[in-house]
């Protein structure tokens, strides 16, 4: 097994520090502010990509020339609809409502930055939820902390075990960041084949 470059990861989130850890990537978090407003009749699927570029240029200037940064994005989109962070919990239930017995996609952007270079990608997950009811929604929410997750679930938690019946992609995805897929690109992008 050869070792991975460190990383500035560009992101708070504690699963994709947990992710990271777990594939073996070395990291200091180092995050900017950036907007993650996007501009009216951006394709939504495209919406993660720039957001990851926009959080990892934001890292950059405020990091050494040599240290590769690592900024993600991810979004739940159903029916076009992208599902962000809800706001507070009668959002998060209307979210989970939605995606009740509905298919739907993760979709987690990835950037990476060194200098000038930069290598960006996204993967896509398609998730088959089941039906949820009015009670699964509300224990959900009360009792988990759906606000700080798109689409306000973490597959990894009750809601994951209790509604979701089957994926087509990357799991880890789903909760947070596609590692096998960033640890492919890093190992190139280190190497100086990346763009």
């Amino acid at each position: 097994m050869g070792k991975l470059p460190d990383v500035i990861l560009a992101s708070t989130s504690p699963r994709r520090r947990e992710l990271l850890t777990l594939g073996g990537v070395g990291f200091t978090v180092r995050t900017g502010h950036v907007s993650e407003d996007y501009e009216p009749g951006t394709p939504p699927a495209e919406v993660p990509e720039m957001l990851a570029r926009r959080k990892a240029l934001a890292a950059r200037a405020l990091s050494g020339a040599a240290e590769i940064i690592l900024g993600a994005d991810t979004i739940v989109l159903v029916e076009d609809r992208i599902l962000g962070k809800p706001s507070d919990a009668r959002q998060a239930a209307e979210y989970l409502r939605l995606l009740s017995g509905r298919v739907h996609h993760v979709i987690t952007g990835v950037c990476l930055v060194r200098g000038e270079r930069i290598d960006s990608f996204s993967v896509d997950t398609c998730v088959f939820f089941r039906e949820l009811s009015s009670q699964d929604i509300d224990y959900y929410v009360t009792h988990y902390s759906p606000l700080d997750k798109a689409g306000a679930y973490a597959i990894q938690e009750w809601i994951g075990v209790r509604g979701v019946e089957k994926i087509e992609g990357d799991y880890f995805n789903v909760v947070g960041l596609p590692v096998s897929e960033v640890i492919a690109h890093l190992k190139a992008f280190a190497s100086g084949v990346g763009k």
